[in-house]
């Protein structure tokens, strides 16, 4: 009895072991995975500790080139599907203020919107100055040096 027990604590230690050099070797990208590919002998078995981590990497690709029709009907479909915007009635001239009632607050949850579909950030002194969707074309075009 007190011989299996031993034998199940070793067990223990050595999965112990390989699951600390695993974590150890993912913080510290210096140190090699050899010692996580040395063979470890418990009870008369021969176990092998993987010899690879492996690491997602994301890769980001440009898109398609933007033009300004492409880039209105984003900034139009990002402005469609905020809740307190009438999608039917939006032109690129409606003043999203005067016309809807946006306060401050909403007008930075489009900025936001409009930050996240386009993947830049606008300055706060610049945001101040987008009132209308053709303004935020406008800007986006600019940003992105289209002129058509």
């Amino acid at each position: 009895m007190f011989h299996g027990m031993s034998r199940c604590f070793l067990n223990l230690r050595n999965s112990c072991r390989s699951i600390i050099a695993a974590k150890n070797c993912i913080q510290y990208r210096h140190v090699s995975t050899a010692k996580l590919a040395r063979p470890s002998i418990t009870s008369s078995q021969m176990v092998i500790y993987p010899a690879r981590l492996t690491f997602q990497i994301r890769r980001f690709g440009h898109g398609p080139p933007l033009s300004k029709p492409m880039i209105e009907d984003r900034v139009m479909l990002v402005l469609r599907l905020y809740d307190k915007v009438d999608p039917e009635k939006i032109t690129l001239q409606t003043d999203l203020a005067k016309e809807y009632g946006l306060d401050s607050l909403d007008m930075v949850e489009v900025v936001m919107a409009i930050e996240q579909e386009f993947m830049f950030d606008i300055p706060d002194a610049e945001a101040l100055r987008l009132r209308t969707p053709f303004d935020f074309v406008q800007y986006i075009c600019d940003k992105y040096d289209i002129y058509e």
